[in-house]
C-alpha cells in the first residue's frame, strides 16, 4: 500500500482530524491534529490492512522558537507488510506542550518520549515514568529548543560557552 493510499484511508476514517499530507517529502508525512494523534496511531497499529507494529522513532522538534510550534514526529513500520509511514503533530502551546503518550501501543516509545520531554519540554500524558533521561533532574530549560539560553553556571561550576 502506498503512503498516499494510507493517507486516503486515514481521511476516510478520521476526516478533518487529518490536517494535511506532505507527499512530496523524502518520507511522506501525515499531519494530524494533536487531540486525534493517539486514535490515529492506534488505527495505524491495529488495522489489518496497515499493521504498523513497529515505532522506528519518535522525535521532538522545534520549528523556530518565538511563536513557532513545537512538534513530535512518529516514524512507523509494518514488519509483516514492509511499508513505512510517518505522522507528525504540531503543538501550538510552547509554554505547556502536551500530547497523549503512545507508550501503551509501543513500548519503544518509553525512552523516546522521555528524551523529547528532556530536550523540548513536551509532556506525554499517560506516560508511566516521564522524567529526564539525559540531563540531571535539576537542569533548567530544554536545550534543543531554539529559544534555549544556556546558563552561565550549573551547581556552582562555570559552563563553557561556545566560541
Amino acid at each position: 500500500m502506498t503512503e498516499a493510499e494510507i493517507y486516503d484511508l486515514l481521511v476516510e476514517k478520521f476526516g478533518d482530524k487529518m490536517v494535511e499530507f506532505l507527499g512530496e517529502e523524502k518520507t511522506p508525512i501525515a499531519v494530524v491534529q494533536p487531540a486525534a494523534l493517539h486514535e490515529v496511531i492506534t488505527f495505524l497499529n491495529t488495522d489489518e490492512r496497515l499493521q504498523f507494529d513497529s515505532l522506528m522513532s519518535l522525535s521532538g522538534f522545534d520549528l523556530g522558537g518565538g511563536e513557532q510550534p513545537l512538534g513530535v514526529a512518529y516514524h512507523l513500520h509494518s514488519m509483516s507488510l514492509n511499508h513505512y509511514f510517518a505522522v507528525k503533530v504540531l503543538l501550538e502551546d510552547r509554554k505547556n506542550p502536551k500530547i497523549k503518550s503512545v507508550n501503551d501501543l509501543f513500548r519503544t516509545a518509553d525512552w523516546h518520549e522521555r528524551e523529547a520531554y528532556d530536550m523540548y519540554g513536551i509532556t506525554f500524558e499517560g506516560h508511566p515514568d516521564l522524567r529526564r533521561i539525559l540531563l540531571e533532574d535539576d537542569w533548567e530549560g530544554y536545550p534543543l529548543r531554539k529559544d534555549y539560553v544556556q546558563a552561565e553556571f550549573y551547581r556552582g561550576m562555570k559552563i563553557a560557552k561556545e566560541k
